[in-house]
């Protein structure tokens, strides 16, 4: 069983939490990153529960990311809400996955989050641009481990 203790070894949280806080500088794009321990059940499932729980989908503009991994199983989904995803096709979330996958598979699950949230990043801020006379940071750039 991979403890909390264990998931907080494998992920740099403040190197991720960087990445967020910078990419979001960018646009009104919201990034989420939720890290679990070994569970068996449907990935996507809880995925889906956790978009849910950290409030993904209550962005103004419906342009939340979320980044769900699942080190002990090698298994991770990206979930985008449909103000991004309409933007960006599904072409994109399989380009992030790759990213994922490549360093994931090298056990560099940092490396891999922060190259895929530099790639978010870019995407939401060329299609969600910052403005920083309304812009609000609706949601936290801390790593959530479960």
């Amino acid at each position: 069983m991979v403890t909390r203790k264990k998931l907080l070894k494998l992920i740099d949280s403040a190197r991720v939490e960087a990445a967020i806080q910078d990419a979001e500088r960018r646009s009104s794009g919201e990034i989420s990153v939720s890290v679990s321990r070994l569970f068996w059940g449907d990935v996507t499932h809880a995925a889906e529960k956790a978009f849910e729980r950290l409030g993904m989908t209550k962005t103004e503009k419906r342009n939340g990311v979320l980044i769900f991994v699942v080190p002990a199983r090698r298994k991770f989904v990206v979930l985008g809400d449909s103000g991004i995803h309409e933007k960006v096709g599904a072409k994109f979330w399989t380009d992030i996955a790759a990213i994922l996958s490549e360093r994931f598979h090298k056990d560099d699950y940092t490396g891999g989050l922060v190259a895929a949230i530099e790639q978010i990043g870019a995407r939401l801020a060329e299609h969600f641009p910052y403005d920083a006379d309304s812009d609000v940071d609706e949601l936290s750039d801390r790593v959530d481990i479960q």
